[in-house]
């Protein structure tokens, strides 16, 4: 089953335990705001609405982030802009457990969101060009497992760990935690991880005095490519913020469970949605790219609707086991998103184009956040947050209609080039 592990060279695996760490805590950090917003709102004397609106402004500015992020990475390494990623995100994070009103914790985030954008696409551009293209989808689908798995800590730190403690305190503590990825940047060797891909890459426009731009993305050999797969990125996070943005509020809500047990339910989803990314993985590298969006995209609407709207109330019995099967599809929709973005644009390019189709994503994501209660005012938040859901679904179907299928696809450094001598 892991093969493709086994015959991966050391540095590989290093940089594949790095990345994987990395996206744990990138996951946990963005994560835990959420699942910490009942006692925001109680402690700093916040309304839903505004809490939505720190959430929506951190992920339009991950996606800022992300592009610029992903432009440097092309231009001065992977490796090396990995670690100024990491570094800010941590900080951030920690700095946010010290705010005490709204506009305090709102540039916070705002900041916080500008590292966790970059972070993504950076890890996800390494590993992608150093693995073997028969096992892309394996690695990068279990790099991304990491994804629950952070988004299960969070759940901790944000119900248990929490409501250990004060209320004015717990939160805070949650925040203070996320300084820990910043002991990641002691694994990575800067310059010397980054692919051969790109140093040759690098070394062939240096040689040909060509340089790429932020605009390179959008010249009119890939600009359709850009926006196609901005537009998937856009449907998938959509649905999925839509629905776990707000799951700890519906649990004590609609469910009425504690803020402990919601969070608790959390961590199960987190756990279903490790094995979702580890099923993803493997399909995609057999059925395609393109296949694995579209079928996990119906099972996500199927369980959420499930798990919304079923007669059980607060009835653990059937909420862990279903929440498992909703998780696995929630999080598994992720799972393809750095092998096929890795394969979709070319070497010197792969940066730019990958963190800017998943960021703004993202960042369009966060629109989908604020509605949620903004049209909960004239309906259950359940029924708010299902069709967002609906929405982020049919938009994200749409671009596996046309984008091409790339499952195995090698990299080259000479790889379609898009620039010419003058910065793109």
């Amino acid at each position: 089953m892991f093969g493709w592990y086994r015959e991966a060279p050391r540095k590989t695996r290093r940089v594949f335990w790095t990345v994987f760490g990395g996206w744990v805590m990138d996951a946990a950090d963005a994560q835990v705001f959420q699942y910490l917003i009942p006692l925001l709102i109680m402690s700093l004397g916040i309304t839903l609405t505004e809490a939505g609106s720190i959430a929506s402004a951190s992920y339009f500015a991950a996606a800022i982030g992300g592009w610029l992020g992903g432009w440097l990475c092309d231009r001065y390494g992977r490796a090396r802009i990995l670690i100024v990623t990491i570094l800010w995100f941590s900080v951030f994070s920690f700095l946010s457990g010290f705010a005490q009103n709204y506009e305090q914790m709102l540039v916070i985030r705002v900041l916080h969101g500008i590292g966790f954008g970059a972070e993504w696409a950076v890890g996800a551009v390494l590993l992608g060009e150093m693995i073997n293209p028969r096992h892309r989808g394996k690695a990068l689908g279990a790099v991304q497992s990491g994804a629950p798995i952070g988004s299960g800590i969070a759940a901790l730190m944000a119900g248990p760990v929490a409501a250990s403690f004060d209320p004015d305190i717990g939160w805070r503590i949650a925040f203070w935690a996320g300084l820990a990825p910043a002991l990641l940047i002691f694994f990575i060797r800067k310059g010397s991880d980054d692919s051969q891909i790109f140093k040759d890459t690098h070394a062939k426009l240096k040689a040909e005095n060509r340089s790429v731009g932020l605009g390179a993305i959008f010249n009119r050999k890939v600009v359709w490519i850009t926006l196609l797969a901005s537009m998937l990125s856009l449907g998938v996070q959509g649905a999925a913020y839509s629905v776990a943005n707000y799951l700890t509020s519906f649990m004590t809500v609609e469910r009425g469970l504690t803020q402990t047990v919601a969070g608790l339910l959390v961590l199960v989803n987190s756990a279903g949605g490790f094995f979702g990314c580890i099923a993803n993985s493997y399909i995609s590298d057999v059925m395609g790219r393109r296949t694995v969006f579209r079928l996990f995209g119906f099972g996500f609407l199927i369980m959420a609707s499930i798990y919304l709207f079923g007669p059980w109330g607060g009835n653990l019995w059937f909420l862990v086991p279903i929440g498992m099967i909703y998780g696995f599809f929630q999080f598994g929709m992720y799972a393809s998103f750095g092998p096929y973005f890795t394969e979709l644009f070319p070497t010197e390019i792969r940066g730019s184009g990958q963190a800017f189709a998943y960021n703004s994503g993202r960042a369009g994501a966060a629109l989908f956040i604020l509605a949620v209660p903004i049209t909960a005012q004239f309906m259950p938040l359940s029924a708010a947050m299902a069709t967002m859901g609906i929405v982020g679904i049919a938009c994200a179907l749409i671009p596996t209609l046309i984008l091409p299928e790339t499952v195995g696809r090698a990299l080259s450094p000479g790889q379609e080039p898009v620039t010419d001598r003058s910065d793109a």
